[in-house]
């Protein structure tokens, strides 16, 4: 397959970039107004501080053990714990595996690719194929792959790849860890959602050993707004824990040093703040209202807003609730910039300025070759831009 770039363009000196990794900022908590929304009011964001969380993102750079700031209280998260490999060779691990990233290159296709796990008790499975219904491109090429607590795994490359890799990630039973996460609800324009440290984000990830960010923030004027699948499994009966995990690909494996999506939506209608976006009063934006440049379709990110539905969506729809939530947080964004979700419209990227005509609202496979969203997902897209525009 074809690999994405696994790092953003070079951004012209028009962009806004973020401030260095350890400034002490205060980092946003939006309040209020849900009800406003679901009455079709356009809304402006009213920012309440909560001083202490972005020092909880930077301590690890001077501060060990910071604890928690004004406005934040302590939360135990368990530490991610993964062990890479390359090829085929089998491999053990010293804690249970909760997922399995697999990448390759050569081809786009898993065909003839597969996984057999081994089990604490010495027990192999049965080989099982490598989805082709993945959103592959996104994760830079990587499928991420539930496997319940395997002590090990095989892999078998698909047909005509190269460069097979995998990672084995635990992110529920690790050493604890202790975030400091808001004490009050955080709103983007009155729709609920859980901000990074909420979540279990390590912001450690996002930074070189030298201290320095690997992927400092750009932003760019919004253009469009992309859908798309995590192609993970349903009922899934952990979705923070799996967020944590595409977190650890996409930074790590993938070396994008962050996740790429800018939101992610899990089937309960929990919301994801997702793309770590500095200082402004609403998440995935800076303070002047622009997009952090994110990872999630290739080479036409920049200005382009990604949301991720955790699951699987290619022979079945999102739950009511996730779609509702999809729908909220749609409506709101597309309000938040004053555009038409129903409209055509034609995306210029500010890196090179290719132009590609989608819908305001769009799936990731109208960016690239792509089962994602997934099919049943995809056919939905046409009712969710009616709903955003209607406020219903």
């Amino acid at each position: 397959m074809t690999v994405p770039p696994t790092l953003p363009p070079q951004v012209p000196s028009t962009a806004t970039t973020s401030r260095s990794a350890g400034a002490r900022l205060t980092r946003r908590g939006l309040v209020g107004a849900a009800g406003a929304v679901a009455a079709g009011v356009a809304l402006t964001p009213v920012a309440s501080a909560r001083a202490g969380s972005r020092r909880s993102a930077d301590a690890h750079l001077t501060d060990p053990d910071p604890g928690p700031g004004p406005g934040t209280t302590s939360r135990t998260f368990p530490g991610t714990r993964a062990q890479a490999a390359t090829g085929e060779a089998p491999v053990e691990t010293a804690f249970p595996i909760g997922y399995v990233g697999v990448r390759w290159t050569g081809t786009r296709e898993a065909t003839g690719g597969a996984i057999r796990l081994t089990y604490a008790d010495g027990r192999k499975g049965n080989w099982k194929a490598l989805g082709e219904d993945s959103c592959r491109d996104s994760d830079g090429g990587a499928l991420l792959i539930p496997v319940d607590q395997a002590s090990g795994y095989e892999l078998r490359a698909p047909y005509g790849a190269t460069d097979l890799r995998s990672l084995a990630v635990d992110t529920t039973r690790g050493p604890a860890r202790e975030v400091a996460v808001p004490q009050d609800s955080t709103r983007v324009r009155g729709v609920a959602y859980l901000s990074r440290a909420a979540w279990g984000a390590d912001e450690k990830l996002r930074f070189k050993p030298d201290g320095t960010e690997n992927s400092p923030q750009t932003y760019h004027p919004f253009q469009t707004l992309t859908v798309h699948h995590t192609a993970t499994s349903n009922g899934d009966p952990d979705p923070a824990a799996t967020v944590r995990a595409l977190y650890h690909v996409h930074a790590i494996t993938n070396d994008w040093g962050d996740i790429g999506y800018h939101f992610l939506v899990d089937e309960k209608g929990e919301i994801y703040e997702g793309r770590y976006s500095g200082e402004g009063a609403t998440p995935a934006h800076d303070a002047d209202g622009k997009l952090v440049t994110g990872f999630h379709t290739g080479g036409w990110n920049s200005g382009n807003l990604g949301i991720a539905l955790i699951g699987n969506l290619v022979k079945q729809g999102p739950t009511p609730a996730a779609r509702d939530a999809l729908t909220n947080l749609v409506r709101s964004l597309v309000r938040m910039h004053g555009v038409d979700p129903q409209a055509k419209v034609t995306y210029v990227s500010p890196i090179n300025g290719k132009k590609r005509e989608v819908d305001e609202i769009s799936g990731h496979r109208d960016w690239m070759a792509t089962e994602c969203p997934g099919e049943v997902m995809y056919g939905e897209l046409a009712a969710l831009r009616k709903a955003a525009a209607s406020g219903s």
